[in-house]
């Protein structure tokens, strides 16, 4: 199977996500960028794929880096790289016979360019109603254990995982013993 992986274009989310839009226009648009990650974050969590989100850095000038957040890829375009240059760029180099590109856009232009690199493209419209249906199936699935009296207990935490990854690697690599013979 291949990994799938999407890269988000950030701005171009928030000018057709109508709550996040309604931010932008009221002046509110760092707010709109932190509640654009928080719905991608939770929808990571959701569907097992590698999330790259990228920011034109023409609307923050000065800023140019890339980090990770909320197991996001962030990235900051900059000042001289629009983020559709960018995505393009990233796109071609991660579409392999192992991966799945999609680029999640409503820029006409964009959308033609990344088919040419073998990547899909997802519209704005259809990763929200994408993001909402698979919040809804977590939520169903809830009230169904909750009407069968089945307690769900909460996922195990990044610093929980990341400690039992360790002891899984220790454990791999330490050499078998064979028992002791008497």
């Amino acid at each position: 199977m291949k990994k799938d992986i999407l890269i988000v274009d950030a701005y171009n989310m928030i000018g057709n996500w109508p709550e996040l839009n309604r931010l932008k226009l009221t002046d509110r648009l760092p707010e709109a960028r932190d509640q654009l990650l928080n719905m991608l974050a939770n929808y990571h969590k959701l569907r097992d794929a590698a999330i790259t989100v990228v920011f034109d850095a023409m609307y923050v000038p000065g800023i140019s880096k890339s980090y990770r957040q909320f197991d996001l890829d962030v990235v900051w375009t900059n000042r001289d790289e629009t983020a559709d240059s960018y995505i393009e760029r990233l796109a071609k180099e991660r579409q392999t016979r192992f991966t799945q590109v999609t680029v999640a856009t409503s820029d006409q232009a964009e959308q033609w360019t990344i088919f040419s690199e073998g990547a899909l493209r997802i519209p704005a419209g259809e990763l929200l109603r994408d993001i909402e249906r698979a919040q809804n199936e977590v939520k169903q699935t809830a009230r169904e254990y909750a009407d069968r009296g089945i307690v769900r207990k909460s996922p195990w935490n990044d610093q929980q995982l990341y400690k039992l990854e360790k002891l899984r690697d220790q454990m791999m690599s330490r050499p078998k013993q064979r028992p002791k013979k008497k």
